[in-house]
C-alpha cells in the first residue's frame, strides 16, 4: 500500500509545496523490503531532479533495507526546480523482520553472592568477577572471588553518586552512575581512579558491555549508544526492536559471541541483540531463579549477566540477591 506521508519544508516561505511518499505501512516497513519513495509534486512544479538520504547516507528511489539500522529513521528528500530547492523530510520505522526466538537455560552453579549488593553490572577478567553496585550513599566497585563469594577488592563511591554498570577494557574498569551524567576510569588491578567522562546525548547512564573495539552504553531507553573507548565520545547508536517495535528498559548488557545480551529492567529477562542493526533476535525467561533465592524485603529484581572466558559459560544474579547462578541456555 501506498501511504502519504505529509511533511514540510526549510526552504523559507516555500513550504509543503512538496511531500515524500513511502510504501510504509502506518510509518512501518520490514528491515527485508524495498523502500520505495517519490515525490507529491502539490503545485506542479517542473522538477529537475530529486536526491534522497536516509540518515545521511544518499539512496535511490528504490532502496534495499536489508542492511540498515532498524528504529525511527529520517528520509530526505531534496527537490530541485526552477534553479530553486526545497528540502523535505518524514520518518520511517524500520522493524526486525524475525519473531524473536525463546530461549530457556540449565542450571550448572550455584555460588554466594552479596545479599546486601544492589547489583548494577557484572564483568570477568581471568576467572575474577567484578562487580558495580548501585543505590544513593552505597554504591560500589568491587572485585569478587565469585566461587566463596569473597571480597577481594573494594571502594565505595561518593554518597552523591548512584553506581550503574561497567565494563572491562584494556586494563582499565569503566563505570557509569545513574543520573549525574559522569562515568569513572579505573585501573582494573589498584582501582585507582584514572579519570572521570561526561556523557553525550544519553541522558542516564544504565550499562557497558564492550567488543574490545568499542564500549557500548545503554541508557534506559530503547537506545543503546556506542562509545570511542579511547575519548568515550558517543559516536553512534542502534535502537532495540523487534518485529513489533521498539523495547525499552535496555539495563546490564554482556558481550556474548558476537551479541549484545541485556537485562530488561523490571523483566526478570534478558534480550539478545544484534548490535548492527537492534534487532532483538531471541529472549531469555529467567523469572523462575528469583524463587531460588532468600526472599526478604529488600529483594529485587534479576540484574546482572556476565560471560566467564574460563569456564565458557553465562552466570546471572540480581539486586540483593543472596545467589550467583552459573547457567547454560538452550533454545525452547
Amino acid at each position: 500500500m501506498i501511504i502519504l506521508i505529509s511533511c514540510g519544508s526549510n526552504s523559507g516561505n516555500k513550504k509543503n509545496d512538496f511531500s515524500i511518499i513511502t510504501n510504509s505501512e502506518k510509518g512501518n516497513i520490514g528491515v527485508d523490503e524495498t523502500l520505495k519513495l517519490s515525490i507529491e509534486n502539490k503545485k506542479n512544479h517542473p522538477i529537475d531532479s530529486v536526491l534522497y538520504t536516509l540518515n545521511g547516507q544518499k539512496i535511490s528511489n528504490n532502496y534495499s533495507l536489508i542492511n540498515s539500522k532498524l528504529g525511527k529513521q529520517t528520509i530526505e528528500a531534496i527537490v530541485y526546480f526552477n534553479n530553486e530547492k526545497q528540502i523535505v523530510t518524514t520518518n520511517i520505522t524500520i522493524l526486525n523482520n524475525e519473531i524473536p526466538k525463546v530461549y530457556t537455560y540449565n542450571i550448572i552453579n550455584e555460588y554466594p553472592h552479596d545479599i546486601t549488593s544492589y547489583t548494577q553490572g557484572i564483568e570477568f577478567l581471568n576467572d575474577t568477577l567484578y562487580e558495580s553496585t548501585g543505590q544513593y550513599n552505597e554504591s560500589k566497585l568491587r572485585k569478587v572471588n565469585y566461587k566463596t563469594g569473597e571480597v577481594i577488592k573494594n571502594i565505595d563511591l561518593a554518597n552523591e553518586y548512584f553506581g550503574e554498570g561497567l565494563t572491562i577494557l584494556n586494563n582499565k574498569v569503566y563505570q557509569l552512575t545513574w543520573k549525574e551524567g559522569t562515568g569513572f576510569v579505573y585501573d582494573v588491578n589498584t582501582f585507582e581512579k584514572l579519570n572521570s567522562f561526561k556523557y553525550g546525548n544519553s541522558k542516564e547512564g544504565w550499562g557497558l558491555c564492550n567488543n574490545d573495539h568499542t564500549i557500548y552504553k545503554s541508557d534506559g531507553t530503547e537506545k543503546i549508544w556506542l562509545l570511542n573507548p579511547e575519548t568515550l565520545v558517543e559516536e553512534d547508536f542502534i535502537q532495540v526492536y523487534t518485529n513489533k517495535g521498539k523495547i525499552v528498559g535496555i539495563n546490564e548488557m554482556e558481550w556474548i559471541d558476537g551479541n549484545i545480551y541485556a537485562n530488561r529492567y523490571q523483566k526478570d529477562g534478558v534480550a539478545i541483540i544484534n548490535p548492527k542493526n537492534g534487532a532483538v533476535i531471541g529472549v531469555i525467561d529467567f523469572s523462575p531463579l528469583k524463587k531460588r533465592v532468600t526472599q526478604h524485603e529488600g529483594l529485587d529484581v534479576l540484574n546482572g549477566i556476565a560471560f566467564n572466558p574460563t569456564t565458557k559459560s553465562i552466570f546471572v544474579t540480581g539486586k540483593r540477591w543472596d545467589k550467583l547462578f552459573e547457567v547454560e541456555i538452550v533454545e525452547k
